[in-house]
């Protein structure tokens, strides 16, 4: 059971599923039965994604100390098992999603699977710029969210909120990136830390830091928030934000400042879904 939970990521799968529910609260204002199908299907589907991942990653994985001691390289699951897990719980994401009032919902979770497992994991073993069309991916739990709600995809308010997601996805992986190069390089992956110094990467990531941060306080310019609290938490979070990206640049990226950075790049995400969700129920 454990080894299987490793294949499937529950944090990253959790994470998922609460960008799902804030797209749903914040295009709904409430809660509503239609969340039970909304949060069981983006469960299994980013689950199973991640589990396909780990399907058609297994050689590369056993090449890098960070992830040689996944279920598969390690020998704990079999390949052909892993395959028909990943699948399996796919299908069941699906099916769930066809349950709620539009197959759009279905059709962006389908989109999702295809670009992450079909387009994205092939893109990194040919540039070290996959992450950007990748973090598209990021984008599709808050929009299966919103339209399970019943809104519609070319709400403006969307259209931002799936650009904030955006954002942070980049510098989240690029952290990643900053930390574990080497290993990224001796597996034949194609890295920025071949391509840029440390210091240029450092700038890199910090920037996009900073372009996160303003992407936060661009959702409050379309109506989404319907408190004043909720307006100037978000400008501290944003400001937060940018300062994490200040100190990345003042410390170089040596010694702690990359691990530091990545907590805190998740914990503004999570603060700030947290804010959205709880705005929308109160308003």
């Amino acid at each position: 059971m454990r080894a299987h939970l490793e294949l499937c990521k529950v944090r990253i799968s959790l994470f998922s599923v609460f960008s799902a529910v804030t797209g749903f609260l914040l295009a709904s204002g409430g809660l509503h039965p239609q969340m039970l199908p909304l949060v069981a299907g983006v469960l299994l589907l980013s689950c199973g994604s991640c589990a396909m991942n780990q399907y058609q990653e297994r050689a590369i994985d056993a090449l890098m100390e960070r992830t040689k001691g996944r279920p598969l390289p390690s020998g704990r699951i079999a390949p052909r098992s892993a395959l028909f897990f990943s699948v399996s719980l796919i299908a069941a994401g699906l099916v769930l999603l066809l349950q709620l009032n539009t197959v759009v919902a279905a059709a962006l979770g389908t989109f999702g699977v295809l670009w992450y497992n079909g387009v994205y994991t092939r893109l990194k073993k040919s540039t070290a710029f996959a992450l950007i069309p990748g973090a598209l991916v990021g984008m599709i739990p808050p929009a299966i969210g919103w339209v399970a709600a019943g809104g519609v995809m070319t709400d403006p308010r969307l259209l931002f909120l799936c650009f904030f997601f955006f954002m942070w996805q980049v510098p989240h992986f690029w952290l990643l990136v900053l930390r574990y190069g080497d290993e990224y390089t001796k597996a034949g992956l194609p890295a920025l830390t071949t391509l840029f110094t440390r210091a240029q990467l450092v700038r890199l990531v910090s920037q996009w830091i900073f372009c996160a941060a303003v992407s936060c306080l661009l959702i409050s310019l379309y109506g989404m928030i319907h408190t004043g609290a909720t307006k100037a938490f978000l400008i501290g979070i944003s400001l937060w934000l940018a300062g994490t990206g200040i100190d990345l640049m003042r410390s170089h990226g040596t010694g702690t400042a990359h691990p530091r950075t990545f907590r805190m790049v998740n914990l503004s995400m999570f603060f700030s879904m947290v804010l959205l969700s709880a705005d929308s129920l109160m308003g």
